[in-house]
């Protein structure tokens, strides 16, 4: 006689198990779970092999922040995204990052996004966060190494002035200006802003709602027709759908809704 535990019944199998024992057990965090947010999580076991020593500069590892947004590493390109927690469910969105070219990495990089977009399932115990896929079986392993300083708007915006370095889609399209001078914004403070897109330069608002939170409101601006190849139509039609931002190694980073892509801009220096 044969019979299958859905892993909803495994996992409180397990409870009961630990509770009767006094053993650790998974705890499924929420999205602003201290325990999840604000660790530094280093990949240790994926797809069930043990990670090898790793470059510390780019070694494979997840930082949870708030509203929402992750970012990281796959063990050779740095990335930033989103995720969807709801209980102990988890749903990795699309991720944007650079795209270096590694050697001897033994793969470890495909392997880390693989399990970002087979996993169903996060659990915290103690110091070692696992994900799961739908099946239960665990596909990374996480080992919390260190408490990192998670971005809030304590970052402040207000007199800052940035310039596009690149736009990251959310399907995999990277786009760079031909001229990253030619698209700027200022923040002022009291919600103004300035920017220049391309062959138009105007004026509007903007708000922030909460931790890394961030709207453009309506863009008046100058009505040039720029060149077929300008990014000009596009950033104007995504202009609203800007809804958090992070500030990552000095650049800002812009998402638009629903994983549409990402704006990354590099700081404006000031001329004394």
């Amino acid at each position: 006689m044969s019979f299958t535990i859905d892993i909803g019944t495994r996992l409180l199998l397990g409870a009961a198990l630990a509770s009767l024992f006094g053993l650790g057990h998974p705890q499924p965090p929420t999205a602003g779970s201290s325990s999840l947010e604000g660790t530094y999580w280093k990949a240790i076991e994926l797809a069930g092999t043990p990670t090898p020593v790793q470059d510390a500069n780019r070694e494979a590892h997840l930082m949870f922040q708030p509203a929402g947004r992750v970012s990281g590493s796959d063990g050779c390109n740095r990335f930033t995204g989103t995720f969807q927690l709801s209980g102990g469910s988890v749903t990795f969105g699309q991720m944007a990052g650079t795209q270096m070219t590694c050697v001897g990495t033994g793969g470890i990089d495909r392997t880390f996004r693989d399990a970002l977009k087979s996993a169903a399932r996060l659990a915290v115990v103690g110091s070692r966060l696992e994900l799961l896929d739908a099946a239960g079986r665990r596909v990374a392993a996480f080992a919390a190494v260190a408490r990192i300083a998670v971005p809030t708007t304590a970052v402040s915006l207000p007199g800052t002035a940035w310039r596009l370095v690149k736009f990251q889609g959310g399907d995999g399209t990277t786009l760079v200006p031909d001229d990253p001078e030619k698209y700027t914004i200022e923040l002022s403070a009291g919600g103004r802003l300035t920017a220049r897109i391309d062959c138009n330069r105007g004026r509007g608002t903007w708000r922030s709602s909460g931790a890394n939170q961030i709207q453009f409101g309506p863009l008046a601006l100058t009505r040039a027709t720029c060149p077929a190849r300008s990014l000009h139509n596009q950033i104007v039609r995504q202009w609203s759908q800007v809804r958090s931002y992070v500030i990552r190694g000095g650049h800002l980073l812009l998402s638009l809704m629903a994983d549409g892509g990402i704006y990354e801009f590099e700081p404006i220096s000031r001329k004394p």
